[in-house]
């Protein structure tokens, strides 16, 4: 395969990596109607677990775990695997899958703020107008009252706005995942990341999942929720982090963060298309600027002569 190729390749499990991501954020609001969200994580990540058991083995051509790696390893875990989840989880619960999605396209901004304090790189001033697109779209979303589908009144509105707080809280775990994912793929392959972040989100939701399933009636699942909750694990554990870890082996990490933008997208499209959510115009306005951000963020910048 030529480099051309593999850059192509490359591109395709980034943007199919998160496409998936925002079909299962969406996709999650059915899962914890019937399940609760400390159960869903535990047999999301047993699942995943029992999938790539084969996985975990060392490759021989794979050198040991370093004292740093681990750490980057456990951190990658709790981070984009166990806090995301349940930011995740518990936020689309209480709001709405277009509102999530809105609220995700600010992963690229969020991204470059990470990467200003954490890695001393400079921000642009266009990333900076971003920045500015993404807070002026989440504001209007903050405005835009109620969930698109479901109560209104006060009580509903409070529990939105909560809601969209945790789904920030998701980004802020998603922007750490990314910048924190670039570094482990320089010493693992994405199969071996993939299953051994898996295994710490699995040891970390643990006590809470048996807590939770003691008093939990598995009776009342029906069979399409299972099909979901199945979808739902093998797609969050599996497919979109090995897509992920694999991409990033050979795009540079602040061009990879072109492709979150497939993200807010498919959130949002499963939201209208399959949960039949309503997108209101302050909504769609938000929406908008969000994406205008991601677009001002991850556009290519010309070279100038003589630099």
């Amino acid at each position: 395969m030529t480099p051309a190729a593999q850059r192509l390749a490359a591109y395709a499990c980034l943007a199919l990596s998160m496409s998936l991501v925002g079909s299962y954020v969406a996709l999650s609001k059915p899962l914890v109607a019937a399940i609760p969200v400390f159960l869903l994580a535990w047999l999301r990540f047993g699942i995943g677990g029992l999938a790539m058991l084969h996985w975990l083995r060392k490759p021989h051509d794979e050198g040991a775990l370093t004292g740093q790696t681990r750490r980057l390893l456990f951190l990658e875990s709790f981070l984009g695997n166990f806090l995301f989840s349940i930011c995740m989880l518990f936020g689309v619960s209480m709001t709405s899958a277009v509102a999530a999605g809105v609220i995700m396209a600010s992963i690229p901004a969020v991204v470059a703020l990470l990467s200003r304090l954490f890695l001393q790189e400079r921000i642009a001033s266009r990333t900076w107008g971003a920045i500015a697109c993404a807070a002026t779209g989440i504001a209007l979303l903050a405005v835009s009252g109620s969930p698109s589908h479901g109560p209104t009144g006060a009580g509903a509105f409070n529990q939105a706005w909560l809601g969209n707080l945790l789904v920030f809280g998701a980004v802020i775990c998603e922007a750490s995942y990314a910048v924190i994912g670039k570094k482990l793929t320089g010493a693992l392959g994405p199969k071996r990341i993939t299953s051994l972040i898996n295994l710490w989100g699995f040891l970390l939701v643990t006590p809470f999942g048996i807590y939770t399933a003691l008093s939990f009636d598995f009776s009342a699942i029906r069979t399409g929720t299972w099909l979901l909750l199945l979808f739902y694990s093998l797609a969050a554990s599996v497919w979109t982090v090995w897509l992920w870890m694999t991409g990033l082996k050979r795009v540079p990490a602040s061009q990879a963060g072109v492709f979150t933008v497939m993200l807010p997208v498919s959130a949002a499209l499963v939201g209208v298309f399959v949960l039949d959510e309503q997108l209101s115009g302050l909504q769609f306005a938000a929406f908008a600027l969000a994406l205008a951000g991601v677009v001002l963020a991850t556009m290519p910048v010309k070279s100038t002569a003589g630099r």
